[in-house]
């Protein structure tokens, strides 16, 4: 069309109201036959006022709102905003073209004509006339309510209702962030922690935390489901939210993020080669645990029984391993048959012939409450194993001899390096890898380090001639080679710069007293004569 404006202008068939399209070449875009319906004055205030909206950059402020719009559809304020730009933007175009000498009466009319003639709703990129609230917008023009031109004191004005807008929620923000960081830095860690470690089986945990007048932090951690004995934490470091908890007892680290109201820590705990999430949550008097106390131990005399139980194959994802005692129940997790059985005997699995694929591969599930009142003592607990097998898998064995290559355990010249340990002899043992590669025993005897040697760490089988009794504790530190920890993966890593320990054998000599030699012997091995797959029931 050959009208006089400052950008090219087309018709279109359709019945759409005039606007500007495009916004680096923008073109001005009238509904067909629309200049028959309106007076020259008409059109010209129609076409100063759309050539306001493209020196206002109208149509890129909507784009930029389109894509805030598509990122924060979900937050109301953004509708709002939506509304009020739309708004503005005719009411600003309104007041130019009244500003410029347009009649107030004459441009009033051409918007109405406009709404008349077209009937479809205007495209959501399109700098149109007939925009916002038209009933408004016409009394607005009809009373000539034109706003001043922005002298440099309103300029001023403006700029400074601008930097306050925008510094507000700025502000807001970094006082919160203060506050929060002054709440957590009086606050701090101390006080009672729970949580809950999702791995097989539910087991609560309790980190007891205290802080001393040097400013720094200690504590105990509590299996609560697990054993009455803490744990010592050995460092407990806060930095900004960011905190780090040590339990180097059980080769354990948690690490997480300390939440703004200082009532829960999000993170993660990293165990040998196992990574669980967690999250740690500040006790109240309300939630608090109690503390678990040592449970009594099972009468000595007293032979207890499976009441109940029940076996499941373990989730396919599952990645933990584990078996103990829980408030008169026995609790297994991804473990085999072979495991029970080794346990059961206190044998290592090359002493089992003529077991069925299934029963060192297939990993179960187990959840089987026991009679009698009070922990049962190791051989009790043995006693239950073998009553377990015998009753749900129909494990019948005899026992007998066969040479083999074997390793022997026994004392130096120069005598053990033990101390004795003050736990209750009648409590299970307690002992477990800070790494692999690191043997930790608080409580534990000559035979119950062998148990545990064989059944994840060694190749073969152990043979006590120590003649050594009691219990002890100590720690054993060396560098694992590739016969052992079968299936349990890479080792874990020394610190950086640290020297490796020696190796196995040379690690039991030097810090234990004790020697560890290849032999060959004649072992008791048990043989397989009767197993079945469990049935899941109870």
């Amino acid at each position: 069309m050959t009208l006089a404006a400052e950008v090219p202008v087309l018709c279109s068939p359709l019945l759409i109201e005039p606007g500007i399209f495009g916004i680096f070449r923008p073109i001005l875009l009238l509904p067909q036959g629309i200049d028959d319906r309106l007076s020259p004055a008409q059109l010209d205030a129609i076409i100063a006022h759309e050539i306001c909206h493209v020196r206002r950059r109208d149509n890129l402020t909507a784009a930029i709102h389109m894509v805030v719009e598509a990122l924060f559809w979900f937050h109301p304020a953004v509708w709002w905003i939506k509304t009020r730009l739309l708004e503005e933007r005719e009411l600003a175009c309104d007041e130019v073209v009244l500003q410029s000498g347009n009649d107030a009466d004459i441009y009033a009319e051409s918007i109405l004509n406009v709404c008349k003639f077209c009937i479809e709703s205007p495209l959501a990129c399109v700098a149109g006339v007939a925009g916002s609230d038209l009933k408004r917008r016409i009394v607005r023009i009809m009373t000539e309510k034109v706003s001043h031109n922005l002298d440099l004191g309103r300029k001023l004005l403006l700029v400074l209702a601008a930097t306050v807008a925008i510094s507000i929620p700025v502000v807001f923000g970094l006082v919160h962030i203060k506050q929060a960081d002054a709440q957590i830095s009086t606050q701090g860690l101390a006080g009672a922690w729970q949580c809950t470690l999702h791995a097989g089986l539910d087991l609560r945990g309790l980190f007891e935390i205290s802080k001393a007048k040097t400013g720094e932090y200690n504590g105990n951690f509590y299996a609560i489901d697990q054993s009455a004995s803490s744990v010592p934490i050995s460092s407990i470091t806060l930095n900004g939210a960011n905190v780090k908890i040590a339990l180097a007892d059980i080769g354990a680290v948690f690490e997480g993020k300390l939440s703004p109201d200082g009532m829960s820590i999000a993170g993660t705990l990293n165990q040998l080669s196992f990574v669980h999430p967690l999250i740690l949550n500040r006790a109240t008097p309300q939630t608090a645990w109690e503390i678990p106390k040592p449970r009594p131990a099972m009468p000595a005399g007293f032979d207890p029984s499976i009441v109940t139980a029940t076996i499941k194959p373990s989730q396919p994802d599952e990645s933990s391993k584990g078996f103990n005692v829980q408030e008169g129940r026995l609790m297994a997790v991804n473990a085999t048959l072979s495991d029970l059985i080794t346990y059961a005997y206190e044998i290592h699995p090359k002493q089992l012939i003529g077991a069925p694929a299934w029963v060192d591969q297939d990993r179960i599930d187990i959840n089987a409450k026991f009679s009698g009142a009070g922990e049962p003592n190791p051989s009790q607990l043995q006693s239950l194993v073998r009553k377990l097998l015998a009753e749900r898998f129909k494990l019948s064995l005899h026992r007998d001899k066969k040479e083999l290559l074997v390793y022997a355990l026994s004392k130096t010249q120069a005598g053990p390096k033990l101390a004795k340990s003050s736990a209750d002899p009648n409590q299970l043992p307690d002992m477990s890898f800070q790494a692999l590669g690191k043997l930790n025993v608080r409580s534990g005897s000559i035979q119950d380090f062998i148990t545990v040697m064989q059944s994840v760490v060694l190749d073969r089988p152990v043979l006590d001639r120590t003649g050594i009794t009691g219990r002890y504790k100590f720690t054993l530190d060396w560098t694992p080679d590739d016969s052992q920890f079968p299936g349990m993966g890479a080792t874990i890593p020394h610190p950086a710069g640290a020297a490796a320990p020696p190796p196995l054998s040379a690690a039991i000599q030097g810090q234990l007293g004790l020697k560890l030699d290849s032999t060959m012997a004649s072992v008791q091995v048990f043989v397989i004569d009767h197993v079945e797959k469990p049935v899941e029931a109870n």
